[in-house]
């Protein structure tokens, strides 16, 4: 556990397209952390949104100090853009961690940053984490390197639609609902995401993952 003199700080990033509704409804969960002394900031990246989502971060960002937002142009062909999106939230991200999460996934309860603070402890550099939405309860799955959750993040987030939906067996799937990681692994992380996974190769990570999870 973490000395409550010293607690980890965060930089929760998200990125979000034509999610007015879902930032109405959720932004404040992340926002309204009960989380002291140690500061933290939540960062949303918007994919060049058509509805009401840049009014909705303005009113947002009057109300909260630690809300930033930057804007993410037209699609480019030569950069993947989930992974553009969230470069640009490491890039302004200033505290020791970082959270890659999704609007469309809130946290259970405000006491979240503290549980996630309780891990960051040691030689841990990465933590996947997954939400039972009936009970709130987190699990968390430490790793030691940014490299050894590289299977399950890569497959995972190969199609981010489906990656975080509620189906049973999501933790020994892989499945989880967010990333936790050192700020100075933060660009190596992001090199997992969107990758071109197919055939025997992904049916392989799978299996991988599904065993691993199984015995750990």
């Amino acid at each position: 556990m973490n000395n409550s003199d010293h607690k980890a700080t965060f930089s929760i990033i998200m990125t979000v397209y034509d999610d007015a509704r879902q930032l109405e409804e959720n932004l404040p969960l992340f926002l309204e952390q009960e989380y002291e002394p140690a500061d933290y900031e939540v960062i949303v990246v918007d994919e060049s949104s058509t509805d009401d989502t840049t009014d909705v971060l303005k009113l947002m960002k009057a109300k909260y100090a630690h809300l930033y937002s930057t804007f993410l142009p037209k699609p480019n062909r030569l950069v993947t853009r989930l992974r553009l999106a969230l470069t640009l939230g490491v890039k302004a991200a200033k505290h020791d961690w970082l959270i890659f999460t999704d609007i469309h996934t809130p946290p259970p309860s405000p006491q979240w940053l503290n549980e996630l603070s309780a891990f960051t402890t040691g030689s841990t550099s990465l933590l996947l984490g997954y939400i039972n939405r009936k009970t709130g309860d987190v699990r968390l799955q430490p790793f030691d390197s940014v490299g050894e959750a590289r299977l399950v993040i890569s497959q995972t987030e190969r199609k981010r639609a489906n990656g975080h939906s509620g189906r049973m067996l999501r933790y020994v799937r892989g499945k989880y609902d967010f990333v936790v990681v050192r700020r100075e692994y933060g660009h190596e992380t992001l090199r997992f995401f969107e990758r071109d996974i197919r055939g025997m190769k992904l049916l392989g990570r799978r299996i991988g993952i599904f065993v691993h999870n199984m015995f750990h």
